[in-house]
Parts: C-alpha cells; structure tokens; sequence
C-alpha cells in the first residue's frame, strides 16, 4: 500500500502582507499529478492545513477544489485532514458530512464518551487499497488544546506513571495511548496501523522564526517513544523542517514551502510511504518544485549587498506573481537614512519584489537601567542627543538635529488644531468638570 504524507500547508498566508494564492495553488496542482502519477492510495495531511483560523474564501476555495479534483483523477484514493494549531477544529469538520462522500475525513477535534473516555472510533480512518479492501488503519488526532484534554475528561485515566513535564502534555500522551491501545484492539493480522499527529517531539529541529509555539511556555513536546513498534509509521505535522525523530518511521513532512525567509535552504518535499502488510517497506522524499524563487541577502555591509542585488538573477518573462521574493538585511555602522531609497534604486527595473528590509545596527554602550535618563530629567531634544549618543557612539549632526526640531514642531503643530477642533465642536453641556478636566 502507499501513502502520501504531507503537512503544514498554511493556505492564505500573508507572506509580509502579500498573497501567496499562486504559489499554494501551483503545489496543490503538483501534488495532484504526483499523486496520480505515483498511483497513491491515500494522502494524509496532518495539520496546519490553513494558516489562520478563519481563512479567506480564496484559501477555503483551494482546498476544496483540491478535494473534488483529486476524487475525479483518483476515484479510490483515501484523504485524511487533521487540524493543527493554526486551524479552527470547528471548521476543518463542518464540511466532514460532504468530503466522506469524496472519500476525504475531516478531524478536527476530539470527543469524550459519557463514561468520559476517549471517542477512539471516530478517529480510526480505515484506509483501503484499489480493490477496496482495508488495508491499514489511520490514527487521525488532531491538536489537541489544552482545554480539550486536561482536567476531568482524563482524571480517571491510569495508563501508568508519566515522565511529562506538566499536565498538558502529560493529558495528550494519555489521548495518544488511548488511540493506540484502541487501534490495536481493531485492526485485524495483516493491516498496518499508520499515527498522524500535529505535535512537538523531543528532539525536533525547529525553524528560526515561522512556527507558532503551540503552548505559551514551550513545554509542550512530546516523546517519540510514545509510538510502539506496532505502530509502522508515524505522519507528523507542525515543525516546518521535514526530518525524521529517532526513527525512520517516525516523520515530519515538513512544509511543501518556505513559510519565512529563515526556510529558505531547507528541503521541501513530501514523502512517499510504502507499507508491506503490517510493516514498513520503504520511504522517499519527493521534493516540491518551488513555483516561485525566494532570495534572501546578507547580513553584510551596504556596499556588499548592493554588489549581490546587481549579481541576482530576476526573472524578467515571468509574470508578476512569479517573480522571486527577496529579503535584504544590511549591517550598518552609522546612519544611513537613505537605506531604503538606495536599496530600492538597485532593484529598480528588476524582476524581484523587496518584501522585507532589516536594518542590523551596532551595540555601542550599556544598556543598563542605571544610564536610562527620561523625558522629564532631560526634554525632548536633550533625550533625542543622549539616545543617538548612546546608540552610535558619536552625537547626532546638526541636520539631523534639525529634521528632529521640524518633526517635533510638526507633532506639537498637530496637537494644536486637534485640541483646537475638539473645543469647537464641544456643547456647553459636554463641558468637563475640574477634576476632568486637570486629568
């Protein structure tokens, strides 16, 4: 049997506020041919299948598109969709009663049994071969939030003692072994149990900036050992980097794109799976061509990132949609208020769109509490001097100097037709008292 597993999609990210549609639709439209061409039985997603919880239409639209045109390519292939942090688990689900009849299975969240157990059976997804027959189980759980699953929903749960950190984590380590033991009790010889979860494992590479921390804190992950030998393959969602944790059989996907510039070297694939009855035959990464290009340059000083702009390569007979995205990151040793304005004139003409420009200052000085002066010690214009002092070693210029006198004019002049229009608009009888208006 073989199995697509895939994750962390995020449709509808604001990529430094610019829409990603085309590139989300040029991987979904790959996986489709991939998943035709590779003759897949099943697909599993698990999680992050949007990037916020309430998504655009546009973003909805791609997904269901995806759905219906698979089910038309591949009229026996199974889907299984499980929630991640960033999903709504309401909303990955309302839509459950239509997608079954496309083979597709929503889970967003989990349910309790009135004795308070675990609702094992409604996340066993039986997955089939072209014949029809089951031939493995999929345990589907969705993220788990912390008030899904802590407190008494799991109080008389005694699976042994836990080695967890704090009672969330040790509540989802409960609600995987509850799956487990129940998938185990299901299956028959011969079909393989597959876990697809949307979680943190000990030991997993996160990336440098784009995931969300699942529990604010960070003591939210999870042990690998959790998953017996029993299990054949463990389909995890979450961490953007694909890898595996400990095992080979036990896999983040990854992300099919750089979700931030800090992803771009990583390898975005999704993988293959071929199981053997109950086992685990083989894997393979399959890596997603990257329908538009994303260049990231420095950190180095201006003269040097000007050079590497001029040496980039754009991509002149693309259409604007696909033209690479770009991050600039200069380090400066002095002020430079015209960066954005000599950066901008390089790329001017070019094929490449500037999303994001960091400017990387120098530490001069100490900053400890004791040498903070403050506004009412010193004035504006004398704690203007002190910080740029403090900030670039040396004190600011007189045309500095004076651009900070007209901006400051500009503000008091403001402030003054703002008060100005608020008297005149005022009623006798909206007139503050004293003590209103002191305050």
């Amino acid at each position: 049997m073989k199995l697509i597993h895939t994750a962390d999609w995020h449709l509808g990210q604001s990529f430094h506020g610019q829409e990603r549609h085309t590139e989300h639709r040029a991987f979904l439209n790959w996986l489709l041919d991939t998943l035709e061409e590779r003759q897949a039985d099943a697909l599993l997603v698990a999680g992050d299948i949007f990037d916020v919880v309430n998504p655009s239409l546009r973003a909805q639209e791609l997904l269901f598109h995806f759905i219906v045109s698979a089910h038309e390519r591949l009229p026996t292939l199974d889907i299984v969709l499980i929630a991640g942090n960033h999903d709504s688990g309401n909303r990955i689900e309302l839509p459950a009663p239509l997608m079954r009849r496309l083979r597709t299975h929503a889970l967003g969240r989990v349910s309790w049994l009135d004795d308070g157990t675990l609702d094992a059976e409604r996340l066993l997804v039986p997955l089939t071969d072209s014949s029809g027959e089951t031939r493995a189980w999929c345990l589907a759980l969705p993220f788990l939030r912390p008030a899904e699953v802590t407190g008494a929903a799991l109080a008389n749960d005694d699976d042994g003692p836990d080695d967890t950190p704090n009672d969330y984590v040790a509540s989802i380590t409960r609600v995987h072994r509850q799956l487990i033991d129940a998938a185990g009790k299901c299956r028959e010889p011969g079909q393989a149990l597959v876990a697809m979860s949307h979680a943190h494992l000990h030991g997993a590479a996160v990336s440098e900036a784009s995931e969300r921390p699942i529990v604010i804190g960070g003591e939210e992950s999870i042990s690998a050992a959790l998953f017996p030998d029993s299990i054949a393959y463990v389909a995890l969602g979450h961490l953007h980097r694909a890898q595996q944790v400990g095992e080979a059989r036990i896999r983040y996907s990854g992300s099919p794109l750089p979700l931030d510039f800090s992803e771009v070297a990583y390898p975005h694939q999704v993988v293959e799976v071929v199981l053997d009855d109950e086992t685990l035959a083989a894997t393979e990464a399959l890596p997603v061509p990257r329908p538009v290009a994303m260049h990231r340059v420095g950190p180095a000083p201006l003269e040097q990132v000007l050079a590497e702009l001029e040496a980039l390569e754009d991509a002149p007979a693309l259409s604007r949609d696909r033209w690479p995205w770009l991050e600039v990151r200069v380090e400066l040793d002095s002020p430079t208020p015209d960066l954005r304005a000599r950066v901008e004139a390089a790329l001017e003409g070019r094929a490449l769109r500037l999303l994001r420009l960091e400017r990387r200052l120098p530490r001069v000085g100490d900053d400890d509490q004791k040498t903070r002066a403050d506004l009412e010690t010193l004035g504006p214009r004398r704690l203007f001097e002190h910080t740029w002092e403090r900030r670039w070693g040396q004190p600011p210029e007189e045309d500095v100097l004076a651009d900070f006198d007209r901006l400051r004019q500009d503000v008091l002049d403001a402030d003054d037709t703002s008060d100005d229009n608020t008297s005149a608009d005022r009623t006798s009888a909206e007139q503050p008292s004293t003590g209103e208006a002191h305050q």
